[in-house]
């Protein structure tokens, strides 16, 4: 199913092309997701922000939020207010790593001084046993499907066209093909019991 989405970054989605963009995720279409996330991401940013939270910890917030629609999308019963949903997952996750954070605090210590820029204590042993878990199951997947993740996750750009051409993969086949193998990189992660290192 194809939706038709304006590119124009004043252009909000309506109602009728949200509830189209749910159908076609539904059916399987993993491009339905990129209208989503230009649509509703620099909310769930603003959201984060407003709470005082770390680059880092907004990042997290960022792509739990996310991770929270994936896993619930047969939940929303109404797509049109998905934002809404989105806000209040949002706002969730902030609170949680406040609450986690004040966790951390030392008995006895006083009122923090406010977030450090810094990175928390075991934030860079977090990042590297995530690296490492990563690594491991991308290497499980077929040559191709690495080859298809790492050029879609690249920091340069590579759009449908230049990624078919090099992979020499039909325009249409992509989508499908990057949902199936994130589906048996979160398979590869889930068995090693490293999917928690994502969100942690």
């Amino acid at each position: 199913m194809t939706v038709t989405v304006t590119n124009s970054p004043s252009d909000r989605l309506s109602g009728e092309q949200i509830a189209g963009l749910f159908q076609s995720i539904a059916a399987g279409d993993a491009e339905g997701w990129e209208p989503l996330v230009h649509e509703f991401g620099g909310m769930i940013t603003s959201i984060a922000r407003a709470h005082r939270l770390c680059d880092a910890d907004i990042a997290d917030v960022v792509q739990v939020t996310w991770l929270r629609l994936v896993e619930h999308l047969d939940r929303v019963n109404d797509p049109v207010r998905v934002g809404g949903w989105l806000a209040t997952t949002a706002r969730r996750e902030c609170l949680r790593v406040i609450r986690d954070s004040k966790r951390q605090v030392l008995l006895g210590d006083a009122e923090p001084d406010g977030e450090s820029p810094d990175a928390r204590p075991g934030d860079g042993l977090l990042i590297a046993e995530r690296d490492v878990a990563l690594r491991r199951s991308l290497a499980r997947l077929t040559d191709r499907d690495q080859a298809l993740l790492r050029l879609l996750v690249a920091e340069r750009h590579h759009d449908y066209a230049e990624i078919s051409a090099r992979l020499d993969m039909p325009i249409g086949s992509i989508g499908p093909t990057r949902a199936r193998a994130l589906e048996r990189l979160r398979t590869h992660l889930e068995h090693d019991q490293a999917l928690n290192l994502l969100t942690a």
